[in-house]
């Protein structure tokens, strides 16, 4: 499959990046209400996920978004139970779905450990994906944080999960990163959004940047594997975009 042209925006540093990318994300969720009724999102975690978050929260413009009408996935989280801090879920609600009103039966987190699946992490990633398939119209927006090692949701390089084809959702053992064990969409899944937006700041990301933005194949990079139907942003601050020659 053919990635579609790329756009790289770099911002002076991250407390602006995510100033911008919750005014660009709260105008995607406005646009895509306008046109179809309702709007998606597939959030992710880590500093940059939730920094933005909390941007969102903190803009004067959030409630221009009909909370009501938007749908609340998730592209990953650590298979953890349900009230550790961990949680990319309860990092979310802290940072901003407990200040808005959403739908409760919009919202859609991934199963914990401990949940109605124990801790079978396979039982949990096939629930997902059950759930995922009945998601009608491709997701409006999908977040993704760039890990320093390329690795986006917990698609890590050089692991079996970055080269599934079939399955929507999968589970992930003995990831690089603690909590080794999560469940996370595949790069098929990333890619039937309308827009992916891959989010990186500061200086340890820079490698992972350049490296991905180098097209390699996505097994070594798998952030160089997450597009989107219709257009795909790399929102960078300066110091994660040292490596590139803009």
């Amino acid at each position: 499959m053919t990635a579609p042209v790329r756009q790289v925006v770099v911002h002076r540093d991250k407390d602006l990046m995510a100033k911008a990318v919750a005014a660009r994300l709260i105008t995607a969720l406005v646009d895509a209400q306008a046109a179809r009724g309702s709007a998606s999102v597939v959030l992710t975690g880590g500093r940059n996920g939730n920094g933005l978050l909390a941007a969102v929260a903190a803009s004067p413009a959030r409630d221009a978004v009909d909370w009501g009408r938007l749908d609340v996935w998730w592209g990953d989280e650590r298979f953890v139970p349900g009230d550790d801090p961990e949680r990319n879920h309860l990092q979310a609600r802290e940072a901003l779905l407990d200040a808005v009103p959403l739908d409760p039966d919009r919202v859609h987190p991934m199963p914990p450990s401990h949940g109605p699946y124990g801790v079978d992490v396979e039982a949990a990633a096939e629930a997902y994906a059950a759930e995922l398939a009945s998601a009608a119209d491709p997701f409006d927006v999908l977040l993704l944080g760039v890990g320093p090692d390329t690795h986006v949701a917990s698609l890590f390089p050089g692991m079996a999960g970055v080269r599934e084809t079939d399955r929507t959702v999968i589970a992930v053992r003995e990831a690089p990163k603690p909590p080794a064990t999560r469940v996370t969409m595949t790069l098929p899944t990333i890619r039937t959004a309308r827009e992916v937006w891959l989010l990186a700041a500061g200086e340890d990301k820079a490698d992972a940047v350049a490296t991905a933005l180098a097209a390699p194949g996505e097994a070594e990079a798998p952030a160089a594997g997450a597009f989107g139907l219709t257009r795909t942003l790399w929102l960078l601050d300066t110091a994660a975009a040292a490596r590139l020659a803009l």
